[in-house]
């Protein structure tokens, strides 16, 4: 995995843009993502630069998750929306671009999709309908 990751000083996420920016405290950053999923989409970020979800302490991990009620309020009184997806993309094989880890928390909106069901399991295309096989 090493040669995935970039070094602080290629890091997009080690320096965001300050219009980026909607909330810091002393472990996390919450980023409006530059190209958002849907309206509202936003990244919860270490501030420092740790490579991915299992290269993290517990104590990171920990602050990631607990800046997510924050952020989901933020969204919330922006853009009303009337779902979630919460993830993380872990290593080049799980689609991981930018190897500063970075948890997504995405807005979801009546009607943006057909139909919804199965959520994250539509990273693998026709693995989402679980209730379909038997």
């Amino acid at each position: 995995m090493d040669t995935d990751r970039m070094d602080d000083g290629d890091c997009p996420f080690c320096e965001p843009h300050p219009d980026q920016v909607f909330h810091e405290d002393e472990l996390v950053l919450a980023l409006w993502d530059r190209y958002p999923v849907s309206p509202g989409h936003a990244l919860l970020i270490p501030r420092h630069h740790v490579s991915g979800w299992f290269e993290a302490d517990p104590v990171t991990q920990l602050a990631l998750i607990s800046a997510l009620p924050m952020a989901r309020e933020v969204i919330e009184k922006k853009h009303s929306p009337d779902g979630f997806n919460i993830g993380a993309n872990v290593g080049q094989a799980a689609g991981q671009t930018v190897f500063h880890l970075h948890v997504h928390l995405i807005p979801r909106y009546n009607g943006d999709q057909e139909d919804p069901r199965g959520g994250v399991r539509n990273v693998i295309p026709g693995q989402a309908k679980y209730w379909e096989r038997s």
